[in-house]
């Protein structure tokens, strides 16, 4: 099917699917991998923090268990260069399986709302128009909740999206995602013949309108806090959805954390195409 099932454009069609904070996963059998080892690849360490934050350090990195499965975290910063870069370090630290894209991403869709954490199906990046399938993991838990949770088609941009760009992003690419690394880790992973899957946590929604945080983030992806601080201050028309984003963002990792856990923890595959 085409057509990515249950994306509910706003607000048309928001009376008609409503998704809550827990999760009912049911995956696309688009290709199951035999996976021993994984590297879970993140912009900013408090995506993963709920996660790993037991995990044993290695430099840069962190190394621990995701059910049977040996794993490696990684964190480089924003953008695509940070995130090529997490992904090469991944990578020099051993051999791999697959490469596994999670973190934040706003919602294109208002039946997509924070904190809620969702399998991506399909990566697309807007800027070049490739599309990039997601694998699944061979073993598969089904977590119940009031509401099923399909996969979700994510596309990835080069800033933060605005909300007449999220509209524009819904409509072209049938999409309820956005995110700004997803297709970075898809095409790396493409290029080394390396397993790829994606899940994300819902941080924003579609009508949220964030500053622009490429201003502020230097060559490296990381986050210049003092500059970006004294701005904000001059800046109030941002202080609430700001103080939003801080909530949700702690909410969102930890239904990412939880998700993950879910699923890598299941000792029998349950799977449905849509």
């Amino acid at each position: 099917m085409a057509a990515l099932t249950g994306a509910a454009p706003c607000p048309e069609l928001c009376s008609r699917f409503t998704l809550r904070a827990g999760f009912r996963l049911v995956l696309i059998c688009t290709r199951e991998l035999p996976m021993n080892r994984i590297a879970l690849i993140a912009a900013l360490p408090s995506e993963l923090k709920p996660l790993t934050h037991h995990w044993t350090r290695n430099g840069p990195l962190r190394t621990g268990r995701l059910g049977s499965m040996e794993a490696v975290a990684a964190c480089a910063g924003m953008g695509e260069k940070a995130v090529t870069r997490a992904c090469e370090a991944a990578l020099a630290a051993g051999p791999l399986d697959a490469i596994v894209s999670v973190g934040y991403a706003g919602s294109l869709s208002c039946g997509l709302r924070a904190p809620d954490a969702v399998a991506v199906r399909e990566v697309v990046d807007d800027r070049t128009g490739e599309h990039f399938p997601a694998d699944h993991f061979p073993s598969l838990t089904a977590a119940q909740s009031d509401s099923q949770l399909q996969p979700q088609r994510l596309v990835t941009l080069d800033h933060v999206a605005n909300p007449e760009e999220k509209r524009r992003l819904a409509a072209t690419h049938q999409a309820t995602l956005v995110d700004m690394e997803a297709s970075t880790v898809a095409r790396f992973a493409r290029d080394h013949n390396l397993g790829f899957l994606c899940f994300k946590a819902v941080t924003d929604g579609p009508n949220d309108e964030l500053p622009d945080f490429n201003r502020f983030t230097t060559p490296q992806g990381q986050l210049r806090m003092a500059a970006f601080a004294a701005w904000v201050v001059w800046h109030p028309r941002y202080w609430r959805v700001l103080a939003d984003l801080e909530k949700s963002s702690h909410a969102a990792s930890h239904q990412l954390a939880a998700l993950l856990q879910a699923i890598s923890s299941s000792p029998s595959a349950s799977s449905s195409v849509i």
